[in-house]
């Protein structure tokens, strides 16, 4: 349509992707990725949308095209999972995918003629392992706010802290509350599978979804609906691969529900690969071990996904073993995958100290994660082509750049109340329905 003579949709449409609560830098990798993905077309549409979500009118009105061509364009868009059609209190409510949760996952959940996997794997293993610009981006600067976060494998429990487990820590509570379940392929194991990286057993469908989420994805084609019973069976099954369950980082409406290998998921690459744990969240337990009953097998080590185990010996302990377990507290996940395999019942998952302090909705965590990412004036000011947005952007922006501002909204002395003036915001601009994405 012309809109940007003169300018590489491609470099515009990286800019926009950056722009989101997860960075993305723009390299020759990234624009590679963006050419095979999307259309010219496709591409200018999507850096002339607005970033936080919108309606189709406020899409149409910012974008300036007829509605015959934006509706074919942005179902088209969807089907490629590089925007998110989110049915939300009786309308779809669009939204620019993001790099990471967003094209990546998406498109290695698609199958079929019209997508190149390999080609695609090999180009996002280039991106993600090329160099760590993309973890530095979101994970360098001391970020609190994760994008997943564990949840405990129950049967590891020690006995007290079993019973201080709450709802929203337990997968199967997760799954039973969920008024629509689906399947689709875990997009890591896929993308392994093309680059020949996968060294599992684990089964490439088998990440979950829920409500709004599963509703996207499978009139998308990206997941097919299956009954909760489904996702309970493998639930079992992940406790007997040992593989790691990760959900949405939040306490309510969690989206999905990914069973991850230690040799597969990103997430937990990115903290073995490069020494970011921030990608993930720890569960509110840890693991620990009982010295007199642990038989020093070393099987627990040899389990756990990040390496947070190590095997000391055990000379001078007085129990006959020559090494004993050693677990590193500063980045255990509490996922008790150590404990599945543990045979004496030694090592086992007992209460934090402190308890995890998690964002309540998707709404507080992308607000969270925009702010550590310098990018929630994008979000609150979100016409790219109004000179007032632009206007606001960079004076909000420069403002919440200020790291003793960061700092402060950040501390759990005003995050609860800076919450509360984003959400009233919001409102009074008519779109409370956002706090519902």
């Amino acid at each position: 349509m012309g809109h940007l003579v003169g300018k590489d949709v491609y470099t515009e449409l990286g800019k926009t992707i950056d722009r989101a609560d997860t960075r993305a830098p723009y390299n020759p990798v990234l624009a590679g990725i963006l050419k095979e993905l999307y259309s010219p077309q496709e591409a200018e549409l999507v850096a002339r949308m607005p970033l936080a979500p919108a309606t189709f009118e406020t899409v149409r009105r910012t974008t300036g095209y007829d509605r015959a061509t934006l509706e074919r364009m942005l179902a088209g868009l969807c089907e490629k999972g590089l925007v998110m059609d989110l049915w939300i209190e009786g309308d779809f409510r669009y939204m620019i995918s993001p790099f990471m949760i967003g094209v990546y996952e998406f498109t290695m959940m698609r199958t079929g003629p019209d997508v190149d996997s390999k080609t695609l794997a090999g180009m996002f293993r280039e991106y993600l392992e090329g160099d760590d610009a993309f973890f530095k981006a979101n994970c360098d600067d001391g970020q609190q706010v994760a994008f997943l976060r564990a949840l405990p494998h129950e049967e590891a429990l020690a006995p007290r802290a079993y019973t201080e487990v709450l709802d929203h820590e337990k997968a199967r509570v997760l799954v039973e509350s969920a008024d629509l379940t689906a399947i689709g392929l875990c997009s890591c194991r896929h993308e392994k599978v093309h680059t020949g990286r996968k060294e599992c057993d684990a089964p490439l469908e088998i990440c979950a979804s829920f409500g709004p989420a599963a509703d996207y994805l499978i009139r998308n084609g990206m997941a097919r609906r299956v009954p909760k019973g489904v996702i309970l069976d493998n639930l079992d099954r992940a406790r007997e691969l040992g593989l790691v369950l990760e959900t949405d980082n939040v306490r309510r409406n969690t989206r999905f529900l990914c069973f991850c290998c230690g040799c597969c998921c990103n997430m937990l690459l990115g903290l073995t690969r490069y020494g970011y744990p921030n990608f993930v969240m720890t569960s509110n337990f840890m693991a620990r071990v009982d010295e007199k009953t642990c038989s020093g097998c070393g099987k627990c080590a040899a389990a756990c996904p990040i390496q947070a185990i190590e095997t000391a010996p055990a000379a001078g302990t007085g129990t006959g073993r020559t090494v004993r377990p050693v677990v590193d507290e500063s980045i255990c996940l509490g996922c008790g995958v150590c404990g599945l395999s543990c045979p004496t019942g030694a090592l086992r998952l007992h209460s934090r100290p402190q308890r995890v302090l998690l964002p309540e909705t998707t709404f507080h965590r992308v607000v969270l994660q925009a702010l550590e990412r310098d990018n929630l004036q994008n979000f609150l000011f979100d016409n790219p082509h109004s000179r007032t947005h632009a206007f606001a952007r960079g004076l909000a922006g420069s403002f919440l750049k200020l790291g003793p501002v960061k700092k402060a909204l950040m501390s759990e002395a005003l995050r609860s109340r800076f919450l509360s003036a984003v959400e009233a915001g919001v409102t009074l601009l008519g779109k409370g329905w956002a706090r519902k994405v």
